[in-house]
């Protein structure tokens, strides 16, 4: 059974020492500049530092690692010593009934009893509670990632919106020209009514996709502003740069370690193996000292006594070896419980960054070759329209190719960015900004 203890305390991932990194993360994901938003702008990094701000979860775990705290030191105490007080050996019947001093066997007793318990298990106690208080932390680093990651999505859904509603305005700009263009050639002899109203057709068209994409834009306003208040309504900064994720797919293992989720998971591994080492610490009784004073009638001798006990642990087998090997299977359990989270999560990371490098692919192709083909052939069909060889239907179409071109496009870029930030906060960093298990594995 000890060497199973042994073998608990090796493999498990995080031991004495980590919770600095966690202390780190929290100070790290709290800090954020500010320059932006003083410029009325509003950037991400101010956005996420805003919606942390904002959270009550994470004051009421700041509460929960105090309270730990305060447990760990109560929990490595002895127990408070029991004061008794008593009549001992009364007469009940007889001629000296209720009489307290009479007789020479009734005595008044008052006395004192105090359990020692052992240092091992005050020890292993305290360190249960502290190990409680670092799993708070780590729920904390938890939350503010998810609230980071959110923040992030509702930041970068609200730019893109943006930046689709103003390539949409200034298509329309474009096909009010060509109304213009349509009516001018129209009344000159040189163009066709179904021209123009052909050109109109596609102006309403374009209408209908700004309306459509007004209404994204408010929509994410307004989830941007639930993360983070009336700031939300700010104009948005810069986009940050979505081009590097801070995961080195060799090590995505030790990536993964990082995942809060696997990371209370082995601090609940943790947990159950100081749980069974306490287990086995009960396996020796503790002692009880108990010093009374006893006083007799005025005739008497008074009297002082002195006592010690112990528990006997008469039935081992049934009641402390099953709970030893109880506690020991609750960690085998965890353990399992983390090895197959830590394999799912290692298959969903890889598939997320699969999708991020063909979103980028995808976007990349598009601003390389399908959007200056686009353009190219509007011009193309500009040119031909203006010498009488090409109708104003060519153009509006080309036109209707090239936006959806740039929108798809935008859209990849979306993508991309949507999975940058999933994957941007989804592991713990340390304060050099990149995920923690890296500077080891170096």
């Amino acid at each position: 059974m000890h060497s199973l203890l042994s073998g608990f305390g090796r493999s498990t991932l995080f031991r004495t020492g980590q919770i600095g990194i966690y202390i780190k993360v929290l100070a790290i994901l709290l800090a954020f500049p500010l320059s932006a938003f003083a410029q009325n702008e509003l950037s991400l990094a101010d956005a996420q530092r805003l919606a942390v701000d904002r959270s009550r979860q994470l004051a009421g775990q700041d509460a929960a690692v105090a309270a730990d705290r305060d447990l760990a030191v109560s929990a490595a105490q002895n127990p408070d010593p029991v004061l008794s007080a008593g009549i001992d050996n009364l007469p009940v019947t007889g001629a000296d009934q209720y009489s307290i001093g009479n007789d020479f066997m009734t005595q008044r007793r008052i006395g004192v009893m105090q359990e020692f318990t052992r240092g091992e298990k005050k020890r292993l106690r305290g360190e249960h509670y502290e190990q409680e208080a670092e799993k708070t932390l780590i729920e904390k680093a938890e939350m503010t990632l998810v609230i980071q990651r959110d923040t992030a999505l509702a930041w970068l859904d609200r730019y893109y919106a943006e930046a689709s509603a103003r390539l949409i305005e200034d298509q329309i700009r474009q096909a009010q020209g060509e109304i213009e263009a349509a009516e001018t050639a129209y009344r000159a002899g040189r163009g066709s009514q179904p021209d123009v109203l052909a050109a109109r057709a596609a102006l309403v068209g374009l209408q209908d996709r700004a309306s459509e994409i007004a209404r994204k834009v408010r929509i994410a306003k307004i989830a941007l502003v639930r993360e983070i208040g009336e700031p939300g309504d700010l104009p948005l900064a810069q986009k940050p740069s979505i081009d590097q994720i801070p995961i080195n797919p060799g090590a995505l293992d030790q990536h993964i370690a990082m995942h809060p989720g696997i990371a209370l998971l082995a601090k609940q591994e943790d947990l159950a193996a100081i749980d069974a080492q306490v287990a086995q610490a009960n396996k020796q009784s503790d002692w009880s000292v108990e010093l009374s004073y006893a006083q007799r009638g005025s005739q008497y001798s008074n009297m002082a006594s002195i006592g010690v006990s112990i528990p006997l642990q008469w039935d081992q087998a049934n009641r402390q070896d099953r709970e030893v090997a109880a506690r020991f299977a609750q960690a085998s359990q965890i353990r399992a419980q983390r090895e197959e989270a830590m394999r799912t999560e290692t298959a969903e990371v890889r598939s997320m960054i699969a999708e991020w490098e063909s979103a980028r692919e995808r976007q990349s192709r598009f601003e390389r070759e399908l959007v200056p083909l686009s353009n190219e052939r509007t011009q193309a069909e500009l040119s031909a329209y203006r010498s009488g060889k090409s109708s104003l239907n060519n153009i509006l179409a080309a036109r209707r190719n090239e936006t959806d071109a740039r929108l798809q496009a935008l859209q990849m870029e979306a993508e991309a960015a949507r999975l940058w930030a999933q994957l941007n906060f989804h592991f713990l960093h340390d304060d050099t900004g990149r995920v923690a298990p890296d500077k080891d594995a170096q």
